[in-house]
Order: C-alpha cells, then structure tokens, then sequence
C-alpha cells in the first residue's frame, strides 16, 4: 500500500490567522498530487479550542488558530472533496497516524507527506513516522510544502534529508 499524508491544509495556514502567499501558492501543487494519486490519502487537522491561549504552544506562538469548529479550522476547499479520512491531532505530529496506517492490514510500501508547515508539522510527522516504519520508504514534496519562512522550510527539508527521508524537489 502507498500513502499520502496530507499534512494541515487547513484555512487559517493558507490564507486565514496564520496563512502566506507561500502556503497559498502550493495549494494547486497539492491539489493535483491528491487527485492523481493511487493509494491511501489520509488527511491530519490541526486542531485547537477555546483555551487554546492558555496552553504552552498558546504562549510561545501566541495567534488563536485551527479552533475546532471554526472556519479556519476546515480543509479548504480546493481539497475538501479529497478530505475522506481525517486525523484531528492537539499538536505538531499525531501519535495515531502510524497506528491507523498500521491497523488497515496491508503491508506499507512508501509514504509520501506534504502540506503545512514544512518546519513544524510536516517535519514532526514525518519524523514520527520513520521512527515508526524504519524500513519504509518516506517521502516528502518540497513542492507541495511550505514553511513559516523559506529558510526554516529548507532547514526542515535537509534536516529530514538527514534522517534518511527522501526529498522530491
């Protein structure tokens, strides 16, 4: 089986609290990675409440974003048709993404991420999955990423390059 990890293509990191004309650029990229690709598309969503500013995270990065139930929240709509199979995840990376990937039952050949921020989620899932699934082929598509700047976004690329992660440029 071959999978895509659709990495926090949620509206407030594209053009909402926390969006860029980076992020926003690669929405098309990702779009036609989705709607061409012959496996498995599990989508994750950043996900924070109302106390959201009374959590750690809330105070070193102090913008309300991803409130479940709000807007910013959503997968937008360029991908939502895509957006079957959804992991909310409280923060960077989701500890229940390589349990789902292991519980379908066929055996992983590759898994490819992409999505929002290179140097914050993207990064932290696909470290969690390659501790994970250490002989498993793992993917990233610089093309199909974006960072908070376009040196972390490169940071986090080569730092996943370190760890044996593949980079599609």
């Amino acid at each position: 089986m071959k999978c895509l990890i659709v990495v926090d293509m949620q509206v407030d990191f594209i053009n909402g609290a926390l969006g860029s004309k980076d992020a926003e650029a690669i929405v098309p990229n990702v779009v036609k990675k989705v709607s061409a690709f012959d496996g498995k598309v599990i989508f994750t969503r950043d996900t924070h409440f109302d106390d959201y500013m009374q959590t750690l995270e809330g105070s070193k990065l102090p913008v309300a974003h991803c409130i479940k139930g709000t807007d910013g929240w959503q997968i937008c709509n360029e991908l939502k048709p895509y957006a079957e199979t959804i992991i909310d995840k409280i923060t960077f990376g989701s500890v229940d993404l390589p349990k789902l990937l292991a519980d379908d039952g066929e055996p992983i050949e590759e898994i490819e991420l992409c999505g929002l921020c290179t140097d914050i989620c993207v990064i932290s899932n696909a470290m969690i999955l390659k501790a994970a699934f250490p002989e498993v082929k793992i993917t990233v598509d610089a093309a199909c990423c974006a960072g908070v700047s376009k040196e972390s976004h490169n940071t986090a690329l080569n730092a996943m390059r370190a760890v044996q992660i593949e980079i599609k440029e």
